[in-house]
């Protein structure tokens, strides 16, 4: 599957990727306002990937075409998924970042990053990624294929960082689905840096600021 990727860099030869993966009906243009906003001038340049999804029938919305990671089945997002699409993404997320490897980029000085579904395929893929990479990142998401990740995990990222922030109000993917997927991780032994937020399935400034912190300390 190849994607279009929207690229951007901080300043001339980076020392550091990250790649953000955006939420069901958006593009890669997404969260380029957001990541403009994060100050990450003291670890130096940065280069900051955001692929658009391919358009694909959605279930839960009808077979409506839209961007999409995968499939969504269910509301509940967990008792049926769409594990071949889910696994089609994450081989994508992988050329993505064999690719920079190639570039010059260690895995140790990646992270992975994404919202909603984003944050799923972040999940998914990271934590299968067979070098170290420097962390996860999860928006407003949740675990995919839960009952598969203890077994499927990478050995190398076994102790990867998670920051993972959620907000208090969200209908889309409830609160309590959020704390189901920081639990699971901290009882398969994963460090998980938890946030939230009174708001809604969106992004505020304090998760910005609180996700720069957490770029800056793992990419230091």
């Amino acid at each position: 599957m190849s994607l279009q990727i929207i690229e951007a860099q901080t300043g001339e030869n980076p020392v550091a990727t990250i790649l953000i993966m955006h939420g069901l009906g958006a593009d890669g243009r997404d969260f380029v306002p957001i990541a403009e906003q994060l100050d990450l001038s003291s670890i130096g340049p940065v280069r900051f990937l955001f692929p658009s999804a391919p358009h694909m029938p959605v279930t839960i919305n009808g077979g409506y075409s839209m961007p999409a990671w995968y499939d969504i089945l269910g509301a509940d997002l967990v008792s049926r998924q769409d594990e071949a699409g889910m696994r089609q993404t994450q081989a994508s997320m992988e050329a993505i970042i064999a690719n920079e490897k190639a570039r010059g980029i260690a895995a140790s000085r990646i992270v992975v990053a994404g919202f909603s579904q984003g944050c799923a395929m972040a999940l998914m893929a990271g934590l299968r990624h067979k070098e170290r990479l420097a962390g996860i990142a999860g928006l407003s998401g949740y675990l995919p294929l839960a009952e598969k990740t203890l077994a499927e995990g990478s050995a190398a990222n076994k102790d990867v960082p998670i920051f993972l922030a959620h907000g208090s109000r969200d209908g889309v993917v409830a609160l309590p689905r959020a704390v189901a997927t920081r639990d699971a991780l901290t009882a398969m032994g994963y460090p998980v840096e938890w946030h939230e937020y009174l708001m809604e399935h969106s992004v505020c400034p304090q998760e910005v600021a609180d996700l720069e912190k957490w770029l800056l300390r793992v990419l230091a």
